[in-house]
């Protein structure tokens, strides 16, 4: 039986992504150190909770969140995703089914019209969720959202809407982990570095430090696909989306994206709707 193994685009075996929350002044300083390293990932907007346009905050303010001109003229040419974090950045297992709903159904309704986009990816206010949560998210449509546990690992997500994180950027395992990610081999398993906090965190505890080391180590190698949240989730779904004969010998691929795996220690790859026989 012929076994193939995924691969993420142009064949590489480590992928890395980054996960901020609540739309918030600093993010301007994290982008510019992410976009000056390659580094790409989703920042989590509360679209109910814009500060008015002309807000001035007092000396002193750490969570500064941005108006809405703000937030359109940061993230909309900026290369990363932008998700919904809860329209007013509740608790969700306080909420009831209907509460749920309206919470994040309208906070993606308001990003997707200010973003001209479609907007199907989240984060959980406070890491708070609950079956009930996960089922509510389902109905409108969400497909992955991230929780705040911390994996320490590098595996490849199985419950989207219970995604689990490799760290937060305050982890002391912070370096460790990277260097682990870098250094290690995955053998025939690819891996996923997945990393989240607040940007306001790094004002907050004056450890901008961390996320420049973090960006200059992991940033600009050839071997890792740097990518935001859903291009992560929409590149691993279509691959397990594969169709295969029994015994192996036939790959379909019935996805628009170009799929890489490994075959016999060799990396190949499939176009969309294409069929491939092995010998």
């Amino acid at each position: 039986m012929s076994q193939i193994g995924m691969r993420f685009p142009q064949g590489k075996k480590k992928a890395l992504t980054l996960s901020y929350d609540d739309g918030v002044e600093q993010d301007v300083k994290l982008i510019e150190i992410m976009r000056k390293n390659g580094l790409k990932g989703t920042f989590n907007l509360n679209s109910g909770l814009y500060a008015p346009e002309g807000t001035v905050y007092p000396p002193g303010t750490i969570h500064r969140r941005m108006t809405a001109k703000q937030v359109t003229e940061l993230y909309a040419d900026s290369g990363m995703e932008v998700a919904v974090h809860g329209l007013t950045h509740p608790f969700p297992n306080r909420l009831t089914e209907e509460q749920c709903i309206y919470e994040f159904l309208k906070d993606r309704e308001n990003l997707e019209a200010q973003f001209h986009t479609i907007v199907k990816g989240m984060a959980y206010p406070y890491g708070e969720y609950s079956d009930q949560v996960v089922e509510c998210l389902k109905k409108i449509g969400i497909v992955y959202s991230r929780t705040v546990i911390s994996s320490g690992r590098f595996g490849i997500p199985r419950d989207w809407l219970r995604l689990e994180a490799t760290c937060h950027h305050d982890d002391p395992r912070l370096m460790e982990l990277a260097r682990r990610f870098v250094e290690g081999d995955s053998w025939d398993v690819p891996w996923l570095f997945y990393l989240w906090g607040h940007s306001y965190e790094f004002e907050a505890h004056d450890n901008w430090n961390v996320i420049r080391e973090f960006a200059e180590y992991m940033g600009g190698r050839e071997e890792i696909w740097y990518a935001t949240n859903m291009e992560i989730y929409e590149y691993v779904e279509a691959f397990r989306s594969l169709v295969s004969s029994l015994d192996g010998s036939r790959v379909y691929n019935p996805t628009a994206l170009t799929l890489y795996f490994d075959r016999a220690g060799k990396t190949e790859s499939l176009a969309p709707g294409e069929t491939r026989c092995f010998a």
